[in-house]
């Protein structure tokens, strides 16, 4: 059973993600914190699997709570979510701890499937953040502007299966591994496979700069089938 604390400073936000949680079988609401000081105490109390933290919240925000929470609890894990999708909170939310970074405009069995995943280790995030993560990565680390070109790949010839470009589409569409593998019928572990030749192809085994690429790939296929 996967035991969940929700921080929140919205008794509506509050309310319908624990209606939403304990809705599953395999995972259960142990608390509900309205502000960041009480989210770190109920997980120092409670010690559960995951909180599912909003940014900005009163006493103590969610990436300083997350970061107490990483040093304190370290076992718990801090999944973000929240309207604001500025690349400073993504950053920072990242760098303190946080596990991944949600958006609240996402479906709930998105939401339940992210908890699960990342209970698991998994870094969750949609291909918009990722996107945006890798953007500001690339700027902040000095990275040449040709590491993260979609051009570059496409003129050095890199070509997809018909197969992997239904894998990157799903990716795009910022769908776990596992929902890829339901959705095309497919093992989770032949998904994995397909990402990693994906990711092969393009140069980078990170996820974020891998999106970014492939969401410019795209783009440009597009733009190619529109000029033809």
């Amino acid at each position: 059973m996967i035991r969940v604390v929700i921080a929140d400073d919205q008794t509506l936000m509050r309310d319908g993600l624990q209606t939403i949680i304990d809705l599953q079988q395999d995972m259960e609401v142990v608390g509900a914190a309205e502000d960041g000081e009480q989210a770190c105490e109920l997980v120092r109390t409670l010690r559960p699997d995951l909180v599912l933290m909003d940014i900005r919240m009163p006493k103590l925000s969610g990436i300083e709570s997350a970061k107490r929470i990483r040093k304190e609890c370290p076992e718990t894990a801090v999944l973000i979510l929240t309207t604001f999708a500025e690349d400073e909170y993504i950053i920072e939310a990242l760098a303190g701890g946080a596990v991944g970074y949600l958006l609240k405009d996402l479906p709930a069995q998105k939401i339940v499937e992210s908890i699960r995943d990342a209970v698991k280790g998994q870094l969750m995030m949609p291909a918009s953040i990722a996107a945006k993560l890798a953007a500001r990565l690339a700027f902040l680390t000095g990275a040449p502007a040709e590491v993260l070109d979609p051009g570059r790949l496409r003129h050095e010839g890199i070509r997809f299966t018909d197969r992997e470009k239904k894998v990157i589409l799903l990716l795009l569409e910022g769908l776990s591994n596992r929902e890829i593998a339901g959705t095309l019928f497919m093992s989770e572990g032949t998904v994995k496979n397909y990402i990693s030749v994906i990711y092969q192809k393009i140069g980078t085994n990170d996820r974020a700069k891998a999106l970014l690429l492939l969401q410019g790939m795209m783009k440009d296929a597009q733009a190619a089938d529109a000029d033809g």
